[in-house]
């Protein structure tokens, strides 16, 4: 059994900061994390490793500091990581972002054979838009399985899954062919802290870099010049004034009128009348 997981190295969101001029996340001297989905991705994997004996890669496609993040991602005890660093990577959306990660996948399996997983986070929490799994299920002809909370059945020999994936108004159980690509949720499992072998191992890793002159791509269709999507502007929300406090430890009678003239200038007419009823009734109580 093949797995990849696809992590990103992404900026600790207590940092986030925009350049103005570019209007793209800047990165330099902020502390970088692994994607918390990712980590979940991660885990999954070493567990399929563990029980299965599955070949685990990690890949990720960021500037020479994404290292960092692949050596972390070693830790959870996986066979290799692979590192897409090149200029022309640069600047990409997620239409170039699958380019160069299909790319990749497609050079590992000249490596181990067929990949029959392709593990990602559902979302990254810098850009936030959750197509990168889809993008990939597209470009290889892969089953998706989007927001995954739970696995219930995996047979490598009958090559088909029964996911649990979350939904807007709840779960669905589906059962999946293999090979497929799965988004994993925060609600699959909880990361494990690394044992001291594979924190050494990690330690001392380096990753494969490759650019895209190994994989033989085409400039135009990377990075910057790849992506037709582009940030026009950015801004920042004003800070919006905290609202009225009514404290538990208030006349009930002063807190109800506080609550229905907090409800009035909201324009909750009706439901200030619905309301009355009840709130009268406490008052005399």
């Amino acid at each position: 059994m093949n797995v990849v997981v696809c992590i990103k190295q992404v900026p600790d969101t207590t940092n986030v900061r925009i350049d103005r001029k570019t209007n793209n996340l800047v990165r330099e001297g902020v502390p970088s994390i692994i994607n918390p989905d990712d980590e979940r991705a991660l885990e999954f994997a070493s567990q399929l490793k563990e029980r299965f004996g599955a070949t685990v890669y990690v890949i990720t496609m960021g500037p020479p500091q994404a290292k960092e993040a692949l050596k972390d991602a070693i830790a959870f005890g996986l066979d290799e990581a692979v590192h897409l660093s090149d200029r022309a990577f640069a600047g990409a959306d997620t239409l170039a972002t699958t380019y160069t990660l299909y790319w990749g996948i497609k050079k590992i399996e000249e490596k181990i054979g067929k990949i029959d997983l392709i593990l990602t986070g559902k979302q990254a929490v810098d850009g936030d838009t959750g197509q990168v799994g889809p993008g990939l299920a597209t470009r290889f002809g892969y089953t998706l399985g989007a927001y995954v909370v739970r696995i219930e059945e995996l047979d490598p020999e009958k090559r088909e899954m029964v996911i649990v994936r979350r939904l807007d108004r709840g779960f669905e159980k589906i059962r999946l062919k293999m090979p497929a690509v799965l988004t994993i949720t925060d609600e699959l499992n909880k990361p494990r802290y690394a044992d001291l072998p594979n924190l050494i191992r990690a330690i001392r890793y380096e990753p494969i870099v490759w650019t895209h002159k190994d994989l033989g791509l085409d400039p135009k269709k990377c990075g910057f010049f790849g992506s037709p999507t582009r940030v026009v502007s950015t801004n920042i929300p004003p800070a919006r004034k905290g609202g009225d406090i009514i404290s538990k430890n208030e006349d009930p009678e002063v807190a109800a009128e506080k609550l229905i003239e907090a409800l009035k200038k909201f324009g909750a007419v009706r439901l200030v009348e619905a309301l009355r009823p009840i709130l009268e009734g406490e008052k005399n109580e």
